[in-house]
């Protein structure tokens, strides 16, 4: 996956959802909590952080909040 388009991304919508191949489910990245390098992604979670390679994003997709998101 491309940096630069998963920021540009998250900035757009203010948060996003990604699919990364080493986890089962899906991960919430938010503005406030996620920092987007060239190589790495560091969310920062309650307890913690989790980092991941950006090329181990496999997926993203705007996280969807109401009925007009939704096309409704």
């Amino acid at each position: 996956m491309n940096a630069d388009t998963l920021q540009a991304e998250l900035e757009a919508a203010g948060e996003l959802m990604v699919t990364v191949e080493t986890f089962e489910e899906p991960l919430e990245l938010h503005r406030h909590d996620t920092e987007i390098g060239t190589e790495e992604i560091t969310l920062e979670l309650t307890d913690g952080e989790l980092v991941f390679d950006v090329d181990a994003v496999v997926g993203y997709w705007k996280h969807q909040h109401s009925l007009s998101d939704y096309g409704l």
